[in-house]
């Protein structure tokens, strides 16, 4: 006897998973920072789409909304550290993709003023003799897996809480012999943050 095949799932009724309700919820929140939803349909929409159960529950939702637009990766950025180092600090734009080679001066990475919209970010390191550090704000993670630690070694001091909507810093590369180091802000940088927060 043969088994009837099994017909697909319709689309309709395929549940929601947590990622899939925070992206509905940070896009309502940027409808109505737009000014297309008042907060009362906000409030509402919200609690729909914390409760929704299937993902046709959660297209409901957004379907008079404009679709969201992905940012433009830009063009990759390399910085080599060569002999005096080399530093991106303050507010610049981050493409998806940052290769840093330590060189014998060193590379700073600093994000933290920084305004990215992209989903994640690959910065590919190379700690060679100087090493890298990476610096990311409080609200980013990142993900250190696809790093060989090298005789350097790999420092992250990073923590695992990531804000909806915020980018995940995808580490790969090595870390040679001064290693890699990324963190969130020292006290210092923080103070420094303060009296000058980002746009």
């Amino acid at each position: 006897m043969t088994a009837e095949p099994t017909e697909p799932v319709s689309r309709s009724v395929v549940r929601a998973s947590h990622a899939d309700r925070e992206a509905v919820v940070e896009q309502l929140k940027e409808a109505a920072a737009e000014g297309r939803l008042d907060f009362t349909e906000l409030d509402l929409r919200l609690e729909q789409a914390l409760s929704a159960k299937t993902r046709a529950e959660l297209g409901l939702l957004t379907a008079d909304l404009p679709p969201e637009v992905v940012p433009d990766p830009g063009e990759p950025l390399v910085l080599e550290g060569g002999l005096h180092g080399a530093k991106r600090v303050g507010r610049w734009q981050v493409p998806g993709h940052v290769t840093a080679h330590g060189g014998m001066g060193g590379v700073t990475l600093d994000f933290t003023r920084t305004a990215c919209r992209l989903p994640e970010v690959e910065v590919e390191v190379h700690g060679e003799l100087a090493g890298v550090t990476v610096v990311i704000p409080d609200s980013w993670a990142a993900e250190t897996g696809g790093m060989d630690p090298g005789f350097g070694g790999l420092k992250d001091k990073t923590t695992p809480d990531r804000l909806p909507g915020t980018p995940l810093i995808r580490l790969t590369g090595a870390g040679g012999p001064a290693g890699v180091v990324i963190r969130h802000p020292n006290k210092w940088e923080r103070r420094r943050l303060k009296r000058n927060k980002p746009e």
